[in-house]
């Protein structure tokens, strides 16, 4: 049974960090890319990273490059979001999710060619 679960996340103060986790059980990470995504209500679920297992390439939106950092550790089947100088904007709930790296070249950025998703943890940054 594929399991993604997320951890990490709570409030934090704008500037702040934190680093979340996605540990993954029930297959082996290697067949699959995996991305962050972020969600606030009423709004689409928004793609924030991905890493293109092909070429170890990696996607950041725009709002948060320079700020976060995607990364794995195979060992652990674990996949990170490491989130530094954090803003009010980026207060949303953070996904991780897997796609299928041998449907494509470069990650996607679309939730919807995602796989599997893990539960969800809140990030809240204010004051």
């Amino acid at each position: 049974q594929v399991q993604l679960v997320e951890s990490g996340g709570g409030p934090v103060q704008p500037g702040g960090s934190l680093r979340l986790s996605c540990v993954t059980s029930g297959f082996t990470l290697d067949l699959y890319g995996y991305g962050w995504f972020r969600q606030v209500p009423g709004k689409e679920r928004e793609g924030v990273s991905c890493f293109s297992s092909r070429d170890s390439s990696t996607y950041y939106a725009d709002s948060v490059k320079g700020r976060f950092t995607i990364s794995r550790d195979s060992a652990k089947n674990t996949v990170y979001l490491q989130m530094n100088s954090l803003e009010p904007e980026d207060t949303a709930v953070y996904y991780c999710a897997l796609y299928l790296r041998a449907f494509f070249a470069k990650c996607p950025t679309r939730w919807n060619e995602y796989r599997y998703w893990g539960q969800g943890t809140q990030v809240t940054v204010s004051s």
